[in-house]
């Protein structure tokens, strides 16, 4: 099979010599079920269909250049595989699904590629167990965001594995929707709308994924039974901008997240029965912000460190339970005491203060939100109780932060993203203890 393929190579270039593009899918018709083509480096202008199982493989430098036109890869045969390729030139027709890669099959591996110039980069179409591993994807940063396509578009299809994925400059990064079962790990998706975006689609998981500087980090919408461990949400910032956003979503489990550094933290909105265990929610403009019909949901053992306003409640109450089992969380601004010394506080703590209450009323407050004046009026309230504040309380406050859980390294870069994980929650935990250092050096040096 090897000399038939070089002598393949060798007639494509002979007859019409520099121009790989028209003798690609030729190669490709003219192998067996269960081949596998090494293309040679250059670029292969031409769009490409596999109609039975193939393994393509590219070395370095191989380049497949869509017409740009539909998709530069359809794959309408199970368990083919493209490893090693640049794909870049799709078609620009978001209602076609022009993609860089396009599956219609199952069973695939989708390995090791560079996605550039493309609307969906992978879009899997009614498409079952596949492996999307180790691509780096890059969008249309030309067009608008509405106007790209997601980097990985999931709809219909189950039992599929996403791990290890750079993603940049798409509509959103990871986008499932209609589709169960399907494990997300250790990828990295920055320069986004929403890193990862859940519609209709239940029973989920992911893990030790990163989402910087994205719109939102993760919106999981209309959904039932997402687990979610060890993943990062860290500087979405913009307009309406959160770390993760809750829409409907019943039955999830976060455990051991770290979200940080967000204008919103988490926002909920219908949301029930959701479990938030050992997660680090630090340095946020608002940690929280819960409409009251979003109840029956747990938050226990979590720390809340340094948000600007721990909790904005859209309504009177939301039947949150901030305790379980006898164990609550940790407020870095809890000023209780604990005489008993069982590392719980013997008083609640009341997860509202009152310009929070006012600011509520009138944002432009925010202005304000670290003043003197609001420090004093926060002082004033707890000795004069004059306004019916939040009715959320953590009647069992840590007095110290756990860390996070350990799940133990996963397949398809799990260690690497644990490490990463765990480096971000050192220097989260050391920002208030430098802030302190370098206050004290600069009273010191003072006349």
């Amino acid at each position: 099979m090897k000399i038939r393929l070089a002598i393949l190579l060798a007639v494509c270039m002979i007859v019409r010599p520099g121009a790989h593009a028209q003798s690609l899918q030729a190669m490709v018709d003219a192998l067996s079920p269960g081949d596998t083509l090494t293309v040679p480096a250059g670029v292969w202008n031409g769009d490409v269909v596999l109609r039975f199982p193939l393994t393509v493989r590219g070395e370095a430098g191989a380049v497949i250049r869509g017409t740009g036109s539909g998709s530069c890869i359809t794959v309408l045969a199970d368990s083919c595989a493209i490893e090693g390729l640049t794909i870049e030139h799709s078609g620009p027709m978001l209602v076609h699904e022009d993609a860089g890669i396009l599956l219609r099959s199952n069973s695939n591996r989708i390995r090791g590629n560079v996605l550039r110039d493309v609307l969906f980069c992978i879009y899997l179409y009614r498409s079952d167990g596949n492996e999307i591993v180790q691509n780096e994807v890059e969008g249309r940063q030309e067009l608008d965001l509405g106007q790209r396509g997601s980097a990985v578009h999931v709809w219909n299809s189950y039992h599929n594995r996403l791990i290890g994925n750079t993603i940049r400059h798409t509509r959103d990064g990871l986008y499932i929707q209609n589709a169960s079962h399907t494990w997300i790990e250790g990828n990295e998706v920055s320069q986004v709308r929403y890193g990862l975006h859940y519609m209709y689609a239940d029973s989920n998981t992911f893990i030790n994924n990163r989402f910087h500087d994205n719109i939102a980090g993760a919106a999981i919408m209309y959904s039932h039974g997402i687990v979610m461990r060890r993943n990062v949400f860290q500087r979405n910032r913009g307009f309406a901008s959160y770390g993760i956003l809750f829409q409907d979503c019943h039955g999830m489990i976060a455990d051991s997240n770290i979200i940080a550094d967000n204008v919103t933290g988490m926002f909920f909105e219908a949301s029930t029965d959701n479990r938030f265990l050992r997660n680090i929610v630090a340095q946020n403009d608002v940690a929280i912000q819960i409409f009251q019909n979003s109840i029956g949901n747990v938050f226990s053992e979590n720390a809340f460190i340094d948000n600007l306003t721990p909790l904005s409640v859209v309504g009177r109450r939301t039947g949150t339970q901030w305790s379980e089992g006898g164990r609550g969380n940790y407020w870095s601004d809890y000023d209780g005491y604990d005489l008993d010394g069982d590392g719980i506080g013997d008083e609640p703590m009341t997860i509202q203060n009152v310009f929070d209450y006012l600011e509520g009323r009138q944002p432009a407050l925010r202005l304000y939100l670290s003043s003197p004046a609001s420090q004093a009026l926060g002082a004033a309230t707890k000795a004069f109780p004059i306004l019916a504040l939040s009715e959320e309380r953590d009647n069992a406050p840590l007095l110290h932060p756990l860390g996070l859980r350990e799940t133990g390294p996963q397949a398809g870069g799990g260690v690497a993203a644990n490490s990463s994980h765990a480096a971000t929650l050192t220097i989260l935990l050391l920002i208030p203890a430098v802030g302190v250092f370098v206050a004290v050096v600069r009273r010191s040096r003072r006349p």
